[in-house]
């Protein structure tokens, strides 16, 4: 009770930035610098804020890490530091951490790498909830390579670096009346990573973020900076746009804008039935579509959003946020008779959420209670706002978690299959046979079809579409004992569920697939990556661009061992 008073009070006074901040320790010494020790902050609470960095993340400097630049080139690491993604699921300890102040600095560092044959994984803000980044050995982030380059109004396009994050690109973008045509869920992301790892919005019309790009630019190891587009080695950069990092440090980015442009989000909830009667119209209609789906509950949550003139624009909700959070809030109180109700008035729902599901966050029947009053905050948050398209397609992901997340075929936007509908349904059966104590929301998304081949949403056919779909388990803590519970049977959650994955054909988002745990498991997903992508010509490429594997890590060269 004391930890949770004082992990309220904490909430309370840091609620402008939505987050909850660990700390960590580096001690860094320079060879022109003296012994100093340095502290950091790392991962957020809650990815969706403004304010989501990590250990390694934006405050490097403060971390400890360390660069090449023109004053210290050289730097001896004292200790290892220990890094974390922001959800603190995966950590990696290091003592070698670049961060190039420009284009000739990168090359120095890659080629010394090559030539010493020593890893040199690219690293980006460690967003990832998995460890695609990670690598013990040595990585590099673009941080300090994170200008606008060049602005074409005539043909909306804008040239960054690729350091800049999404959030700082749509601010320099606003400038000229221009913005991105689609968004994941964040904007924390460093825009190279933000390509690579196959990020997504929402949209049966928009594809996924890599087919924004024109243009990029790769510092490699064996053939220096090369420049790949449509026109220039298309088949690179067809593998290059969701290159995984492993065929080249993205360095430059041309990314195609579109107008500013303001949109209307309406928010309702409808029951299971009601999504399935209706999901073809909704899926056709809305330019952008996302079902939240609350487990052990009659509620899906749908949320649409289209530009200003398509419906109805006048605002409206129906009730005031202290109204919108009275069930949750009166939950935790009886849950915890010992709190007031001036306690947790400074909570938001997310939060309030993960106070809920801490107090016993494996029992079923208990998870059920903390659905249905997030299915009550839906019901009271029915209603319609209006805004510009960079402040409405993000979203607060919630707090710490364990997520899976896949990408699944679902016909064609003129004539959906239901599939995406009917995979939720099976997920849905097998969590209440198996009595999994699943949280809200189980997530669903859209996109285009994807021209990168390398995308889980990649299809040589303009007219197909694919739908997203995430689980997820809460680390709503730091006691240990009930984080590692909770990971356990989350991973548990995660297999049962694999028959509806291989059933519906659905790849595993790059940022969330795992590292297998045994033999059986990594056969299986080497020989799934094969049957989806062109993993021999990725490989080929690999070769030729960087030789010694030095742009990879552990996770990359188990899936995409070379066959014998």
């Amino acid at each position: 009770n004391m930890a949770l008073r004082a992990a309220i009070a904490s909430a309370a006074a840091k609620r402008s930035h939505g987050v909850i901040r660990r700390f960590l320790s580096a001690k860094t010494k320079t060879k022109n610098q003296p012994h100093a020790e340095k502290t950091a902050t790392e991962a957020p609470k809650g990815k969706g804020t403004a304010n989501a960095m990590v250990a390694g993340g934006l405050l490097a400097s403060c971390l400890g890490l360390y660069y090449y630049s023109k004053e210290a080139v050289h730097v001896e690491q004292e200790d290892m530091q220990l890094l974390s993604n922001w959800s603190g699921t995966h950590q990696v300890k290091t003592d070698r951490m670049f961060e190039p102040e420009n284009q000739d600095e990168l090359l120095k560092i890659l080629q010394e790498a090559h030539e010493r044959g020593r890893k040199l994984r690219p690293a980006g803000n460690g967003l990832s909830p998995n460890a695609l980044s990670f690598c013990t050995d040595g990585m590099v982030r673009m941080t300090m390579m994170d200008k606008v380059l060049h602005v074409d109004k005539k043909k909306k396009q804008v040239t960054v670096q690729a350091g800049i994050t999404v959030q700082a690109l749509l601010d320099e973008l606003n400038k000229y009346g221009l913005t991105l045509e689609n968004l994941a869920s964040i904007r924390e992301q460093q825009v190279g990573g933000w390509i690579q790892a196959g990020c997504h919005g929402t949209g049966a019309t928009f594809p996924p973020v890599e087919d924004q790009i024109v243009s990029m630019k790769l510092a490699t190891p064996a053939k220096g900076v090369i420049e790949v587009s449509a026109s220039k080695d298309p088949e690179l950069f067809s593998l290059a746009k969701c290159g995984l990092g492993s065929l080249g440090i993205v360095t430059e980015a041309t990314i195609q804008a579109v107008p500013a442009h303001k949109l209307v989000e309406k928010t309702i909830t409808a029951t299971p039935s009601e999504v399935e009667e209706n999901h073809t119209m909704w899926l056709k209609e809305n330019k952008h579509l996302r079902y939240m789906w609350i487990p052990y509950t009659d509620t899906v949550v749908v949320v649409t959003c289209n530009p200003v003139g398509w419906f109805r624009t006048k605002e409206y909700q129906k009730f005031d946020e202290d109204e919108k959070l009275a069930p949750a809030r009166q939950l935790l109180i009886e849950c915890k008779p010992e709190l007031t109700q001036a306690e947790v008035e400074p909570l938001s729902f997310t939060e309030l959420r993960d106070h809920l599901l801490a107090i016993d966050p494996l029992n079923t029947e208990h998870v059920m209670k903390v659905n249905q009053v997030e299915a009550e905050y839906w019901k009271k948050s029915e209603g319609v706002r209006v805004d510009w398209s960079d402040k409405i397609l993000g979203f607060d992901c919630g707090g710490a978690q364990w997520v899976s997340e896949v990408a699944l075929p679902t016909g064609q936007l003129a004539s959906p299959d239901m599939s995406d509908v009917q995979y939720v349904k099976e997920v849905y059966n097998i969590i209440e046979a198996n009595h999994i104590p699943a949280p809200a929301p189980i997530e669903q998304r859209w996109t285009a079809r994807s021209t990168a081949q390398m995308s889980p949403a990649y299809s040589s056919n303009s007219e197909d579409i694919f739908s997203w779909v995430g689980i997820i388990m809460y680390l709503p803590s730091e006691d240990p004992a009930q984080r590692e519970a909770i990971t356990k049977r989350f991973f548990q959650y995660f297999r049962m569920t694999d028959v509806v994955r291989k059933k519906f054909n659905a790849q595993e988002h790059w940022a969330k697939i795992e590292m297998p745990t045994t033999i059986g498991e990594t056969v299986q997903a080497q020989e799934q990556l094969r049957a989806r992508y062109p993993v021999e010509l990725f490989n080929a490429k690999r070769n030729e661009l960087d030789p010694g594997h030095i742009l990879s890590n552990h996770l990359i060269e188990t899936l995409f061992k070379p066959t014998a």
